[in-house]
């Protein structure tokens, strides 16, 4: 008897999402409780386990459809032999010895690094992991698939198109193509979100810079005793989300937002850091961070960015969130003006630290500067407001002291 495979409950307000892989194909043996299929929803992959023991019977979807939560997207022949079914609508299979390994560590593997292994044909159980009790990162398979020379090839939902332009009058010779390749789920639904931002808000950006000086020599001098203590690393962003807070409590209006003719304010701080994903910029939320200590700020930071490159963190991680801090430093960007996080009114943009001359009591130094950048919506916020948020945040991390007596 076949059992039906529907779309299960992806989070609060999310009525549908996309095939974005299977893991299983028609004539797999499946395992009770073994992922079969991962869905790609506005912000996460989730995998969907089959609740049965047998054999994948046949898929309703294929990779990039979208689908509604509830509907049915394949079937499981219980108890039924391996090889028995047809073949309907499977995808592009991987190599026999990859296929057979991903099936042996499906409840290890993570959506990311499973679909790198597929993609290209290495075997997991040859790899040594470098995440969290040694499991395996998208890196780590990247680097093995390198080491073996094999190319990135593209996916079975990339959908690439590629076609030839022809050649340029000045060089008959040479070829050019073009490729076409179908955005993914959640790159569609960060067009539409920043693209709504700025349609809807009235955006305005207001600029500082910081002398880094004193966070550098907090950190030069504590940081191994801060290892040794809490197990983590002592990072810029703990600092910048401690004087975050001392100013949204002294400005409550950049923590606020605009719900229809109301204004909405909070007696906490959620803080959404922006992190890296395979499939785009992710936003999870540090929550509570005015009652966290460096420590906790730093390993929940580092635990999403973790969670991010493996392609494991959950609707909830990132549901809410009331201000925002995006580093772009860490990629080389000296000034920006980030976009606002709907329906966040104000988000903090970090930038790289250089040594630059600034004049100090009269005296030109060599200090090692950072641009911050607040962007924030007007319709809420004031001028004075954001640039008042600002010089807290740049009080604070000159002096760091303030932090710890609240000024």
């Amino acid at each position: 008897m076949a059992t039906e495979i529907t779309v299960p409950a992806l989070g609060e307000s999310v009525t549908e999402g996309s095939i974005g892989e299977w893991l299983k194909q028609p004539g797999d043996a499946v395992a009770a409780d073994e992922p079969i299929v991962s869905l790609e929803t506005d912000k996460v992959a989730v995998d969907v386990p089959s609740p049965i023991a047998g054999i994948m019977s046949e898929h309703r979807a294929a990779v990039g459809d979208t689908v509604e939560v509830g509907a049915v997207i394949a079937l499981i022949e219980e108890g039924a032999s391996a090889g028995a079914a047809p073949a309907a609508k499977a995808d592009t299979p991987a190599p026999a010895a990859a296929k057979e390994a991903v099936s042996d560590a499906a409840q290890t593997l993570s959506p990311a690094v499973r679909r790198a292994v597929l993609e290209h044909g290495v075997d997991p159980s040859t790899i040594k992991g470098t995440g969290k009790d040694g499991r395996l990162t998208k890196e780590d398979v990247l680097a093995a698939a390198k080491a073996k020379g094999d190319p990135a090839p593209a996916s079975a939902g990339d959908k690439r198109a590629v076609t030839d332009v022809g050649n340029p009058p000045d060089k008959p010779d040479k070829v050019r193509g073009e490729e076409r390749v179908k955005m993914t789920r959640m790159r569609q639904t960060i067009a539409r979100r920043l693209k709504g931002a700025q349609e809807e808000a009235a955006l305005l950006t207001t600029f500082n810079d910081v002398d880094m000086s004193a966070v550098i020599e907090a950190r030069t001098k504590y940081k191994d005793l801060f290892a040794k203590k809490h197990d983590i690393r002592l990072g810029f962003m703990g600092f910048f989300a401690k004087a975050a807070c001392l100013a949204l409590k002294d400005v409550p209006s950049v923590n606020a937002y605009i719900q229809g003719d109301e204004i909405v304010y909070h007696d906490y701080v959620d803080i959404s850091v922006a992190v890296s994903a395979p499939n785009g910029l992710v936003v999870p939320v540090i929550r509570d961070c005015q009652d966290k200590g460096f420590a906790q700020i730093e390993k929940d930071i580092a635990d999403y960015g973790k969670r991010a490159k493996e392609g494991t963190l959950t609707m909830a991680d990132m549901t809410g969130g009331t201000f925002t801090i995006s580093n772009g430093g860490v990629f080389g960007s000296l000034m920006s003006t980030p976009i606002i996080n709907p329906p966040q009114s104000a988000v903090l943009g970090l930038h790289r630290i250089e040594d630059r001359p600034v004049a100090v009591n009269g005296e030109v130094v060599i200090r090692p500067m950072m641009y911050i950048a607040l962007s924030y919506d007007h319709r809420l916020i004031d001028g004075r407001e954001a640039v008042t948020a600002l010089k807290i945040i740049k009080e604070a991390i000159e002096d760091p002291t303030r932090m710890l007596i609240d000024l």
